[in-house]
């Protein structure tokens, strides 16, 4: 591992001056994925801009009837919090679809949003990859490229982002609160995490010296029937093939309010909004969630390998729907 320095703010104003001022900076929170990739050579940061204690760890509702999540408060904590489970079921069930009880008593919400694609290429320093070196090529382009993109990908980069709660959030039309040198800002999620375009080094919508204090959650988000469904090649632990976050309210059998978004499809959670504008208003049946998924999935651009996730996703995003719609049938 590359020598580093390393730097314990002792505020969010002087950790955010500390990094802005440091190019080769990174911040360390619960470090899950940081440091792992520090290990394989992967990001090897000048200086360590330490934010334990300085990130807010509450969950507490705002004055619009929303709730702000802290960007400190631990994954287990927010799964576990009453918000997340009757109220809000499709948050909790990401959280509980990722990682092991162990990791997510350590990751953090803010860092859950800001982990790095688990793409091979990526973490293989002897392999090409443009996110990790730009201008190197993508090694996934032509070779093993069975868990990469189908949506939104780029000659520069196939990768998928990793996260289960990003995808949930896509779904909950949440808002990231950002805060830096030049003092605070808020980001709708759509606008947060980036699709690879020509810069696929860029996961973020973050400048340097910047970094994710808070979710914030509309009033929207709770209350209504929603769920979270993963499909991965072993029972746990292990990162999605397709998975897809749903919300869908009915009445007297049309959709009158739905937001679907898939993960494991695209750099970012693709929020499907194709599907969605065919759904509001229509018939919330079998025949009218397969044809509005089926027209949000014909954009995709399957690679070699893993044309099979259009199908997977398909199916996945019917079936939670049809569950969705099924309690407020006649």
């Amino acid at each position: 591992m590359k020598p580093f320095g390393y730097v314990r703010a002792q505020s969010l104003a002087e950790a955010a001056t500390a990094h802005g001022g440091r190019p080769g900076s990174a911040y360390l929170a619960g470090g899950t994925n940081l440091v792992d990739l520090m290990k394989l050579g992967v990001e090897q940061p000048d200086t360590l801009v330490d934010l334990t204690g300085l990130l807010p760890t509450g969950i507490e509702a705002t004055a619009d009837g929303g709730v702000r999540i802290g960007a400190g408060v631990r994954n287990s904590d927010l799964a576990a919090h009453p918000l997340a489970g009757a109220r809000c079921p499709v948050l909790a069930q990401a959280l509980l679809s990722g990682a092991s009880a162990q990791l997510r008593n350590a990751a953090t919400t803010g860092g859950n949003l800001l982990q790095r694609t688990r793409c091979g290429y990526f973490q293989d320093v002897a392999k090409p990859c443009n996110k990790r070196e730009p201008g190197s090529g993508c090694g996934a382009l032509d070779g093993i490229n069975r868990d990469h993109a189908v949506l939104g990908h780029s000659p520069l980069c196939v990768a998928t982002h990793p996260s289960d709660l990003a995808v949930a959030l896509a779904a909950l039309d949440a808002e990231v609160e950002i805060t830096g040198a030049g003092g605070p800002r808020t980001v709708a999620f759509d606008g947060f995490l980036r699709l690879p375009g020509d810069h696929p080094e860029q996961d973020t919508a973050l400048r340097h010296g910047e970094l994710v204090t808070a979710v914030l959650l509309p009033a929207g988000a709770f209350g209504a029937p929603s769920r979270y469904r993963k499909a991965r090649d072993r029972a746990s632990y292990a990162f999605a093939l397709a998975s897809v976050a749903a919300v869908l309210e009915t009445e007297d059998g049309r959709v009158t309010r739905v937001a679907l978004a898939f993960g494991g499809l695209a750099h970012r959670p693709w929020r499907a909004r194709t599907a969605e504008e065919q759904l509001l208003g229509g018939p919330a049946t079998a025949e009218a969630f397969r044809t509005a998924v089926g027209a949000e999935l014909a954009a995709a651009r399957p690679l070699r390998d893993n044309a099979f996730k259009v199908v997977l996703a398909r199916s996945l995003a019917c079936d939670v729907l049809g569950r969705l719609a099924a309690p407020r049938q006649g």
